[in-house]
């Protein structure tokens, strides 16, 4: 089973980057196989940003199996509905309208942020949200506000924040453990494998044969942000969230520098 090496092949990439970028860097990182666990401000709040999306999605499932909810229920899209950054949902107004599960592969594989907020409605708004991660076991992950106001990411304010070390639980729980049906932890992989905004982050260093399900996001003062599970062939899976916030880093360098966390863990678990 894959071996993380020692902390500090690791440990060391995310402290130069976090020097380098000049605001703070959490990650947590679980080898499923070994137990083993390799963190850094695991325990300190960062904006969710988008990746509440991946959550939201979970908790649609969980619905679903519950019989309160249909993947094939149909929302209709209003012009008083569209936010910023809705690349999807923007071609469907007055339309047929969206199903769950296309709002859903929308705001995961696109991060449609009008698809997030029908979505996040679908099951009661943040505080559902919020109630749904304490249900499965998260006490610290919580969201407050709707889409595009929860990425506003200001310094020191516990709104629509997670922790690294809270983030990676929750989704080691939802995409590997009994929380979620096997076929709603299948659909939840699937919508997060054909994420089509995530190429330049951890994708862009995975060796070919590495499969990956992951959830970025992104916001004010230097927030980016990814949760995702990688599968290194005839091995057990790998779970990572890695949050930046409080930089002045370009939305480029913030890719690089989560790229470059990335090779660093496929390099470790390589040797």
């Amino acid at each position: 089973m894959p071996a993380l090496a020692t902390d500090d092949s690791i440990l060391e990439t995310v402290r130069t980057v976090e020097s380098r970028l000049g605001g703070r860097v959490g990650i947590s990182i679980h080898d499923t196989g070994s137990g083993q666990r390799w963190e850094h401000r695991s325990d300190e709040r960062f904006p969710m940003s988008s990746t509440f999306k991946a959550f939201a999605c979970a908790a649609v499932l969980s619905r679903i199996e519950g019989g309160a909810e249909r993947l094939h229920r149909v929302i209709e899209i209003e012009e008083e509905d569209l936010v910023t950054y809705s690349p999807v949902t923007e071609t469907r107004v007055n339309t047929v309208g969206m199903t769950i599960a296309e709002l859903c592969e929308a705001t995961i594989t696109l991060s449609d942020n009008t698809a997030g907020n029908l979505i996040l409605k679908s099951i009661g708004g943040p505080k559902a949200f919020t109630d749904y991660m304490r249900s499965i076991g998260d006490e610290t992950t919580r969201l407050d506000r709707w889409e595009t106001d929860l990425n506003e990411g200001k310094p020191g304010d516990r709104r629509d924040t997670t922790t690294p070390r809270a983030a990676t639980t929750s989704l080691g729980r939802l995409l590997l453990g009994p929380t979620l049906s096997e076929s709603s932890r299948e659909q939840l992989t699937t919508w997060m494998e054909n994420d089509k905004v995530a190429d330049a982050l951890l994708r862009s260093v995975l060796p070919v044969g590495w499969r990956i399900a992951d959830k970025t996001g992104a916001g004010g003062h230097g927030a980016r942000s990814i949760i995702a599970v990688i599968w290194p062939p005839a091995e057990s899976p790998i779970l990572i969230s890695i949050y930046m916030a409080e930089s002045d880093a370009s939305f480029a360098e913030r890719n690089e520098a989560i790229a470059e966390i990335g090779a660093a863990i496929v390099t470790a678990v390589s040797n």
